[in-house]
C-alpha cells in the first residue's frame, strides 16, 4: 500500500498569514518525511510564501489569494504555491543569483534556499490560476 496525502490552503496576501500556513504545514510532520527533510521543506515554504506576498503580489489588494498545495507520497514531497503576480524567469534569476552571490544581499536569498532544498524547482504560468512555483523533493525512508 502506498502513502498519499494532499492538502491545500488559501490565504490573503498578508505576511501575518504565514503563522496559519506554518500551523497547516505541521500536519506533514506525521507523514513518512524524515524530520530534517521536513524542516528543509518548511524553510522553503516560508521563503516561497514570503516571496509571493512581498514580490509577486506587491501592489495587489490584500484579498488577492495565495494558494498552497502540498502532496506527500512514500518517497516525495511536492509543494506548489500559486500567485497572481506578473511572473518572472526563474532560471535566469537563479543563474544570476548563483553566479553573482553577495552574502549581504537579501534579494534572491529565498530563491537560492528553495533551489538548494529542491530536487526540482520550477515557476511557470498556470492557466487561469496565475503562476505556480513547484518544489519537488525526493527522500529515502
Amino acid at each position: 500500500m502506498t502513502y498519499q496525502h494532499t492538502s491545500q490552503i488559501e490565504t490573503q496576501t498578508d505576511p501575518t498569514a504565514l503563522k496559519a500556513v506554518l500551523a497547516w504545514f505541521d500536519q506533514f510532520q506525521a507523514a513518512p518525511i524524515p524530520h530534517h527533510i521536513w524542516l528543509q521543506c518548511q524553510l522553503a515554504l516560508i521563503e516561497g510564501f514570503t516571496n509571493a506576498v512581498r514580490h509577486a503580489h506587491a501592489g495587489l489588494p490584500l484579498a488577492t489569494p495565495v494558494r498552497i498545495e502540498v502532496a506527500v507520497s512514500d518517497r516525495t514531497i511536492d509543494i506548489r504555491i500559486w500567485d497572481r503576480g506578473p511572473g518572472f524567469d526563474l532560471a535566469a534569476v537563479l543563474r544570476h543569483r548563483i553566479t553573482v552571490s553577495n552574502p549581504d544581499s537579501e534579494n534572491g536569498r529565498g530563491l537560492k534556499i528553495m533551489y538548494l532544498v529542491a530536487d526540482r524547482l520550477t515557476y511557470e504560468p498556470a492557466a487561469e490560476q496565475g503562476n505556480c512555483l513547484h518544489l519537488h523533493k525526493a527522500f529515502a525512508l
